[in-house]
């Protein structure tokens, strides 16, 4: 029997289905890759972190890659953390509080950070004050950092997770062999249902996940222009 019949018998059109959602998979990894590393880039360039910068490995499978992005996701996650505790051991209480009071004019709140960081570093621009505020202040990069580490953690997991990254550009049946090649026949549908619903979960957090970093990013470079 065919592999396209052992996989959608009624459909064999799903051979290109599987491999685009595939592919699809790896350019949304691809662009968290991307964008993950603007930010490293403004958190090692104006608050002195000395996070690497990352990149996708081709020899290296899918759950391999979403562990790389995840340990520096939770080092971000920390830097921040770090951040605020420097602010708390620092700052007297009422003026903690205010940093994260939404009623409170954000001049007022990078003047407190760079107060901060001028006691840390000895100097500090308003570029790395805005940034802490805007680090601190934004509940949506941290929930959609929160997100997108569980749902890498779970695609790891998942069957996707053994396949490997560099397989498109092989031939259609050869492709198809890789992808399914760890899982019994009997689980092709789990397979592919798997990357469907993965994939549509996937795009939706990494596209927030995108965006809250792009907020950060774009004002540092209007703050240095």
């Amino acid at each position: 029997m065919a592999l396209s019949d052992l996989l959608y018998p009624d459909n064999p059109k799903r051979k290109q289905e599987l491999i685009h959602l595939h592919q699809e998979l790896l350019d949304c990894m691809s662009t968290n890759f991307h964008a993950t590393n603007e930010l490293v880039g403004v958190l090692n360039e104006h608050l002195g972190c000395t996070i690497t910068p990352i990149e996708m490995r081709e020899s290296s499978t899918v759950k391999e890659n979403c562990e790389i992005i995840i340990q520096v996701m939770n080092e971000i996650q920390h830097q921040v953390q770090k951040i605020d505790s420097d602010m708390k051991d620092k700052l007297e209480p009422v003026l903690y509080q205010k940093l994260y009071d939404i009623k409170e004019p954000e001049l007022e709140k990078i003047a407190i950070a760079q107060r901060v960081f001028s006691i840390i570093f000895g100097e500090a621009t308003s570029t790395a004050a805005m940034v802490a505020i805007k680090l601190l202040g934004s509940n949506h990069l941290t929930l959609t950092v929160s997100k997108l580490i569980g749902l890498l953690a779970q695609i790891g997991a998942s069957v996707l997770g053994g396949v490997s990254i560099t397989i498109i550009g092989l031939g259609l049946e050869m492709i198809l062999h890789a992808i399914l090649g760890a899982v019994e026949r009997s689980q092709l549908l789990t397979a592919v249902r798997s990357y469907e619903k993965h994939l549509a979960e996937f795009k939706t957090a990494s596209e927030k996940y995108q965006r809250a970093i792009h907020e950060v990013t774009s004002l540092v470079r209007q703050q240095v222009q």
